[in-house]
């Protein structure tokens, strides 16, 4: 049902959710604060632990050559010609999950599913800078997902998207390393590291890149110059990408191309400031009628005091659309920014997050599965990764603005995790078109492999559809 004129009870919704969270946000922290304890490390040193004391280890499921982490004595492995000395090591690893969730709307296009994901991973590791990385995802086709949709008009709710297609194979290394008789005394600036093959690329936490891409890096670090005193690190990396590029709108852009040139500076200026510098430039060579792209974006990473801060500004700028309004690419600045502080005594987390979007900034690349740019604004826009599951408020930046607020609460040794959150989204070119979610999402450790998860969400709209949902997640550690 789609409302034509709101009620006093209507509009006053959000409002009445809004302070429900606060009061809920300030009886948690003052719970938090009665309970005593301190969030500052101890001055007094640990006991040594020898071998028999130290915290058995959780292997993976495959180890062969050698224990991940392990102690004791590294094997001799065998000498390449080039001078590099590898020792081979096999990893299996991954993550399985399996969600039940449903959520409802308004307008009756919710859906109720049990959907599968498992990522796997084989690691070959040649040496403490080079390694093989292959991962498959086989139960999920993109955006589809093994498992039961539960629709009283479908007569098989069960979906089969398995798969053999391989998501992940790389190698990476790094040059000096991997031929040290080039620089027998390390005097010449070969460290450069390297990584080819199809690989996870994010930058600005996911705002500028997100997505797997059959790309090749160059990377130098530790820059320094001795006329900037307060430059303690600067690293700069070229990418490009040639295939599995998907655009803005999660789509595949077969045949496109990515250009990416991103750099890291860490600072100090006196003994009171320091912060962590990024500026990442991005073009994508689209194929036609998919848009031409150009992305920048600048951030800085800094504590003030007590409090955690970063400060984001992109931009994106589709010059080869001629007059189109694509959803792939398009023009716009995003303005992000995210702070959050421990309370005193505790070790929760107080976070608030706002972001304010000018037309429609396009990231150069999104995975499927990823969303839209907002989803670091917390959990009440981001995408779950699994399923159709929605983000509450979404997380696309057309001429949008938001905050969220939230409280992360950590007790029995950290083994239960408890978020509550509250955020408020509008258009700031549309009126009447804000929305307020309460999202709360509960973990538990089980083990030393598994986590239980339970989450939910509200969302009240001023003019438009209401919804809810809530799900259940079993995570397993391979």
């Amino acid at each position: 049902m789609i409302r034509g004129v709101d009620t006093v009870a209507d509009k006053a919704a959000p409002k009445i959710m809004a302070r429900a969270l606060m009061l809920g946000l300030l009886l948690t922290t003052g719970s938090a604060l009665a309970a005593g304890g301190s969030s500052r490390f101890s001055d007094e040193p640990g006991e040594y632990l020898d071998d028999e004391e130290l915290p058995k280890l959780t292997p993976p499921i495959v180890e062969l050559g050698g224990k991940f982490l392990g102690p004791g004595n590294i094997p001799h492995g065998f000498q390449l010609p080039g001078g590099a000395v590898w020792q081979p090591q096999f990893w299996v690893y991954g993550t399985f999950r399996s969600a039940l969730q449903s959520f409802d709307n308004e307008a009756g296009t919710g859906r109720s599913e049990l959907v599968n994901r498992l990522d796997l991973f084989g690691n070959l590791q040649l040496s403490g800078s080079e390694r093989v990385l292959i991962g498959i995802r086989p139960l999920n086709d993109g955006a589809n997902f093994t498992g039961w949709q539960y629709d009283p008009d479908r007569q098989d709710p069960y979906e089969d998207h398995t798969n053999a297609d391989i998501t992940t194979l790389f190698f990476e290394g790094d040059f000096g390393e991997l031929f040290p008789a080039l620089d027998p005394t390390d005097r010449l600036d070969l460290d450069i590291g390297f990584s080819i093959g199809r690989q996870q690329i994010t930058f600005q936490d996911g705002f500028l890149i997100d997505d797997r891409l059959d790309a090749i890096g160059l990377t130098r670090n530790n820059l320094r110059f001795p006329s900037l005193g307060w430059l303690n690190n600067l690293r700069v990396t070229f990418l490009y990408a040639w295939d599995e590029i998907d655009r803005d709108d999660n789509a595949p852009d077969d045949g496109a191309r990515l250009y990416g040139l991103f750099t890291q500076w860490d600072t100090v200026f006196g003994n009171q400031f320091s912060s962590t510098f990024d500026l990442d430039l991005a073009v994508v060579d689209g194929t036609e009628g998919r848009g031409d792209l150009f992305v920048g974006g600048f951030s800085a990473v800094q504590r003030f005091g007590l409090i955690n801060s970063t400060i984001r500004i992109l931009h994106s700028d589709d010059f080869g659309k001629d007059g189109l309004d694509l959803p792939s690419s398009d023009n716009g600045q995003l303005y992000f920014m995210e702070w959050s502080l421990t309370p005193h005594r505790t070790h929760n987390l107080f976070y608030a997050n706002a972001f304010w979007g000018e037309d429609n900034f396009s990231s150069a690349a999104r995975d499927p599965l990823a969303g839209g740019p907002l989803g670091r604004t917390g959990i009440t826009f981001a995408a779950r990764g699994i399923g159709s599951f929605p983000a509450p408020l979404g997380n696309r930046t057309d001429n949008a603005w938001g905050v969220a607020m939230g409280y992360q609460m950590f007790w029995n040794a950290n083994r239960t995790q408890l978020i509550v959150e509250t955020g408020r989204r509008g258009n700031h070119e549309v009126s009447d078109t804000d929305a307020t979610a309460l999202s709360f999402r509960l973990q538990q450790a089980v083990g030393r492999r598994v986590i239980l998860q339970f989450g939910g969400f509200a969302s009240a709209a001023d003019t438009g559809q209401d919804q809810q949902g809530i799900r259940a997640e079993l995570v397993v550690k391979l």
